[in-house]
């Protein structure tokens, strides 16, 4: 009787021992391109805020890139669902490559991750070299037509990504589809770069990874791809007001993690990264770097549900543009 009653108090003591509080160790916030582009950038501007956010927390980000995403995306869903490893995700890895890379993605873009937050989104922008001719949407335009193919290659951050795909949806709207050299690297700092040396000729760019360059005049700011102007850019105009009316597409960013957090902890994660989106001070630099902070609910299934209407909208523009990219 008195060893059943110890045992007893021993599992109750047990039972109302206090859990571990979380997180114990450091974070590690994932990103699928190089040190330099929109989603590195957005990364540790996110990063510096969410640790605080969380009140014992110390947030780093790690660059694991290759295949515009989809590499470290896959890695991110054999990863332990502890909330110690997190990813900063765009529309490349988690809308536009499920449907247009042939033969699909090793991961279910929805099924196989915790959605936790949205971060924000942001317009593409159409780039040239400083001291190319084409200052407007339609020289641009017109450019890319009367030149021979081979002289005009574009640069992306790399296959199956958003700049990838941007530029030949444009290029299939303006007649050109496929035509262009197509010339990838492996962040979309490096894709800005090779245009702002003249390596290659154009591009359209996420804005986050091509704002500094445009401020600083070593690219040419030509036309940005939401249907309206981006607030940090009002003299730039929208390739729908000008050369392509009804054009609109924009990548965003999102916080996931592996399928089976706890949701005590994705509840968590969700408040810091609201609290943190919401603070004047990383508002200001999202939006200076071209990210739009969201402003919308923003609980899980918010994120979630946000995520299943891309992948559904990333459908119709792959089918309405016939865009396929190999892995």
């Amino acid at each position: 009787m008195i060893r059943r009653a110890v045992l007893g108090w021993a599992l109750a003591a047990g039972l109302a021992a206090p859990a571990l509080a979380y997180p114990d160790r450091t974070i590690t916030l994932v990103t699928g391109f190089a040190p330099g582009g929109s989603t590195d950038v957005t990364a540790r501007l996110v990063a510096d805020r969410l640790g605080p956010a969380l009140g014992n927390g110390r947030v780093v980000v790690e660059n694991r890139p290759g295949a515009a995403g989809i590499v470290a995306s896959d890695w991110l869903r054999r990863q332990a669902p502890d909330g110690h490893t997190l990813m900063l995700v765009e529309a490349s890895s988690h809308a536009l490559a499920p449907n247009a890379v042939q033969g699909g993605t090793r991961y279910d873009a929805v099924a196989d991750f915790t959605h936790i937050a949205i971060v924000g989104t942001g317009p593409m922008i159409l780039v040239v070299p400083p001291g190319s001719p084409a200052r407007t949407p339609a020289e641009a335009v017109a450019r890319l037509r009367e030149a021979a193919p081979e002289t005009m290659p574009f640069a992306s951050s790399g296959v199956a990504s958003m700049p990838h795909l941007s530029a030949e949806m444009f290029a299939t709207l303006i007649g050109l589809g496929g035509r262009l050299p197509h010339v990838p690297y492996r962040s979309g700092g490096l894709m800005v770069e090779s245009i702002a040396r003249g390596e290659t000729q154009w591009g359209v760019a996420v804005l986050a990874s091509a704002a500094g360059q445009v401020n600083d005049g070593r690219v040419r700011g030509v036309a940005v791809t939401g249907l309206e102007r981006f607030p940090s850019f009002p003299s730039i105009p929208t390739l729908n007001e000008t050369a392509l009316p009804g054009f609109d597409l924009e990548n965003w960013f999102a916080i996931i993690g592996p399928r089976g957090l706890p949701p005590e902890i994705t509840a968590q994660l969700n408040r810091a990264a609201r609290a943190a989106i919401a603070e004047p001070g990383l508002r200001e630099r999202l939006l200076v770097a071209g990210v739009a902070p969201w402003t919308r609910p923003n609980e899980p299934a918010d994120a979630e549900a946000f995520l299943r209407a891309e992948l559904v909208k990333f459908r119709d523009v792959v089918a309405r543009t016939g865009v396929r990219l190999e892995p």
